[in-house]
């Protein structure tokens, strides 16, 4: 194999020399990209740093749907006071009642069966309808002669990934929360749980 080897003369100037590198000579080869080892601690470095921020970033969620689901309960707290004074004689009305069915627009005016008080995402629970909203299932369910009570409840649909707590609230307007994120099936059992502190 050819290969050229420059050097300066004495008096400065430059000259060529072509010679044949001998057989067995080892020749340097430039080292282009990166070496196995290398790579093996950039992927370590990236794993540990998933492993840190993964969770985090779960929690973060679970944290932004449970308070988002609060905010929901609060929404149908005030539509079912507008609800009842608006329409006296119904008493206090189911989750659909509050809003109106999904695709269609609000009746003008609005009607007992479709108020229009409550967006149709939250109405229909979820878009499409009984899918949920931000990890959680929606429920208002009216009770007693004449419709005078009222459960809505937010369960988690997926214990620990989607939320961890599940909220209620009833007639007195206050929100509650079961910490274990387990259903809550009466006004009474809404009733006997601990009001959210916020």
């Amino acid at each position: 194999m050819a290969c050229k080897l420059r050097s300066n003369s004495p008096n400065g100037k430059r000259f060529f020399v072509i010679g044949v590198a001998r057989p067995g000579a080892k020749q340097m080869r430039k080292n282009k990209g990166f070496s196995l080892i290398e790579l093996l601690i950039v992927v370590a470095i990236i794993l540990i740093i998933a492993a840190i921020a993964i969770p985090s970033l779960l929690r973060a969620r679970m944290a932004a749907n449970e308070a988002s689901a609060v905010s929901s309960l609060r929404t149908i707290n005030s539509a079912e006071i507008t609800y009842q004074s608006t329409y006296p004689t119904n008493g206090y009305a189911d989750l659909l009642s509050l809003g109106n069915t999904l695709g269609t627009a609000c009746p003008n005016p609005p009607t007992s069966a479709q108020a229009c008080l409550i967006d149709s995402a939250l109405a229909n629970n979820g878009q499409p309808a009984g899918s949920g909203k931000s990890g959680y299932s929606f429920a208002a369910t009216p009770s007693g002669a004449a419709n005078a009570r009222y459960l809505a409840t937010a369960v988690p649909q997926l214990i620990g990934a989607s939320g961890q707590r599940s909220f209620c609230s009833n007639s007195d307007a206050v929100v509650r929360q079961q910490p274990t994120g387990a259903a809550i099936g009466s006004v009474a059992a809404c009733a006997a749980l601990s009001p959210l502190s916020q």
